[in-house]
């Protein structure tokens, strides 16, 4: 049976709305944002619960979700998300299972990027004063990712960080600050471990030529 794709009619922003986008103190409480969670709600919950070999359906479903999605991505269900229509990726962008995109802020992320399972990107923040807090006011910070990027599985990415192009970031980090292109970072907190060179471009590239050479060879004693 296939899976229904549920439109979302464009509307003015609300205040609460455009606070919580802008990155200042907000309260969810909002009509448009709980119209905006319930239409996500059911997009989820068509994606999480469609058919193992629902691919096509799947895929229409995510460009449903986010708010921009390019060509050649791949997630993996289950995945999560606040809103989805404040993610904007790029090209041939793969998530793996159980990915989490708290997206009360935008979230940018650029093209080639891979996230291993569980990959958790956390725009929202909360008032460290309790009874501020207390208030149901919240706010969020974008995050933004650039392009060639790989993440381990389990890695947390904090409001408010930009991660350049052609990172590394190692299973498990606590990404707190910015990481800068060219760069592996593993830790809680997450540092720059290791500048990303021409060396490693060499060993990795001579890698795959080899790959290319036996697979090719193994193809023809195949033939």
């Amino acid at each position: 049976m296939p899976i229904a794709i549920i439109s979302c009619m464009k509307q003015a922003n609300s205040f609460e709305k455009e606070r919580m986008l802008s990155g200042e103190l907000y309260i969810a409480q909002d009509p448009q944002l709980q119209a905006d969670n319930m239409h996500r709600r059911k997009l989820m919950h068509a994606i999480n619960h469609s058919e193992f070999d629902a691919f096509e359906e799947r895929n229409k479903l995510f460009h449903e979700l986010f708010g921009e999605l390019g060509e050649g991505a791949w997630i993996e269900a289950p995945f999560y998300c606040d809103y989805g229509s404040n993610i904007k990726a790029g090209k041939n962008l793969y998530a793996n299972m159980d990915c989490m995109f708290l997206d009360v802020a935008p979230i940018t992320i650029g093209d080639n990027v891979f996230f291993g399972p569980r990959v958790n990107l956390y725009t929202p923040y909360h008032p460290i004063d309790a009874s501020v807090r207390n208030e149901q006011l919240e706010g969020g910070l974008p995050i933004t990712i650039g392009s060639d990027v790989w993440f381990g599985g389990s890695v947390v990415v904090c409001p408010g960080v930009t991660i350049g192009s052609d990172v590394v970031v190692g299973a498990g980090s606590v990404v707190t600050k910015d990481i800068p292109s060219h760069s592996v970072a593993v830790g809680n907190p997450c540092k720059v471990v290791r500048s990303i060179g021409e060396e490693d471009h060499a060993y990795w590239r001579a890698k795959a030529d080899e790959y290319r050479r036996q697979a090719a060879a193994f193809a023809q004693s195949d033939a």
